[in-house]
């Protein structure tokens, strides 16, 4: 794998925090208002640039990437963001409670991402890339970062255990509760040496971002006759992590409706169908558990899977769909129906029991899906179920910014 040093836009360490953001894609205009309002400074203003336009206007106008270039601008303009004297890599510390994560932020090469050396395990829409594409290709960089992580190297984990006890950079804690911590290394060429024995990484969170790289790199070559490969276009931004240290949260689902049945009938199936543990914890312990909410109880089911089977079919939620969610509640595509909903882990189960008290329905809490099974999919070419990862906590956009 190749990783590069870069010369980018950082905040001082007096901005960092307002200028530092949630991910675009996980709030919605109305969110992304109110996270900015009276933060002039936040890279929302870029990322989601439509909340300082007119409400109503469309996010994916003319209007809404000229502002986001403006504003992208003004950011520089006003010192919010800056330019680094010289290329850099950096750690990047995140603690949310107990846990931590150490990644190393680089940028990645296109090449890697359309050779597959940088393994995908999700489908992207062309709306969202169309989306990210432009504005990239509008601001002439990536303002956040891919997620992506890797069989530990002890070479590098050896490096950012010394580089830690350094003074940071940025160290701030976010109104969230999660802790951001960053370290700069000047030059880096030993990192991108230790990083070279990593032979593949995988996509943990940033498809979009990563597809949408790999479509503006093929722009600008076709733009430029008299293209190298050596420009700074070919490259994005990226934080990689090791493996061992990421933590991935469920993604439990919701059904609204059971599908014309009373909730003893339903019991009467899943009983036949799965065997059930009454009193069952609300969080499964194990792979191949899931607790159903029904009726005001948390119920256990066994979704054991045959290990003769693919990657794919031996997950919890290819199970639960294949032998329960579709057959028995109707629920055919889970990427259009509209009877089902789903909840990041990170709300835990009692955002599934306030659910269904309210509005009725039956949900379904899952154990996480396993760094192992994420990538032995990917490995295998595969494509994950919808809605089967949820990585927390997630990186903050705007704290490193490659440009080109």
């Amino acid at each position: 794998m190749r990783i590069r040093a870069f010369q980018g836009l950082v905040p001082p360490a007096a901005h960092a925090p307002e200028v530092a953001c949630v991910p675009y894609d996980v709030v919605n205009a109305a969110e992304a208002a109110a996270l900015a309002a009276g933060k002039p400074r936040s890279l929302l203003h870029v990322d989601r640039a439509e909340i300082d336009l007119p409400a109503g206007t469309d996010p994916h106008s003319d209007a809404v990437y000229a502002k986001a270039r403006e504003n992208f601008l003004a950011l520089q303009a006003n010192g919010s963001i800056g330019r680094e004297a010289g290329p850099s890599l950096y750690v990047y510390e995140q603690q949310m409670g107990p846990h931590r994560q150490r990644g190393l932020v680089a940028v990645c090469h296109v090449d890697d991402y359309d050779a597959g050396l940088i393994k995908k395990h999700e489908k992207t829409r062309k709306d969202k890339e169309d989306d990210r594409t432009r504005l990239i290709d509008t601001l002439g960089a990536n303002t956040g970062p891919v997620f992506l992580t890797y069989r530990d190297e002890a070479a590098v984990t050896a490096l950012v255990e010394a580089k830690v006890k350094e003074p940071p950079a940025h160290d701030f804690t976010a109104p969230d509760g999660i802790r951001h911590t960053a370290w700069r290394v000047a030059g880096g060429d030993e990192w991108v040496k230790a990083f070279g024995r990593v032979p593949v990484t995988y996509i943990a969170d940033g498809h979009h971002r990563a597809a949408s790289a790999a479509r503006v790199a093929r722009l600008r070559r076709e733009r430029n006759p008299r293209h190298t490969g050596n420009e700074d276009y070919n490259w994005f931004l990226c934080v990689l992590f090791p493996a061992s240290e990421l933590k991935i949260l469920p993604y439990n689902r919701i059904v609204l409706d059971l599908n014309d049945r009373t909730p003893e009938a339903l019991l009467a199936e899943v009983k036949a169908g799965f065997g059930l543990v009454e009193n069952a914890p609300p969080s499964p312990t194990a792979v191949g558990d899931v607790s159903m909410y029904l009726g005001g109880k948390w119920h256990g089911l066994r979704c054991a899977a045959d290990p003769k089977t693919d990657p794919v079919a031996r997950l919890d939620v290819s199970v639960l769909q294949d032998r329960l969610l579709a057959p028995v509640l109707g629920i055919e595509d889970v990427r259009t129906s509209k009877r089902i909903d789903f909840v990041g882990g990170i709300r835990g189960p009692g955002e599934l029991v306030k659910r269904v008290d309210a509005e009725g329905g039956v949900a379904f809490s899952m154990y996480p899906v396993t760094l192992g099974q994420l990538m032995d999919i990917a490995d295998a070419g595969q494509i994950m179920p919808p809605k089967s990862t949820w990585f927390e906590p997630k990186l903050r956009s705007g704290l490193f910014i490659h440009t080109f």
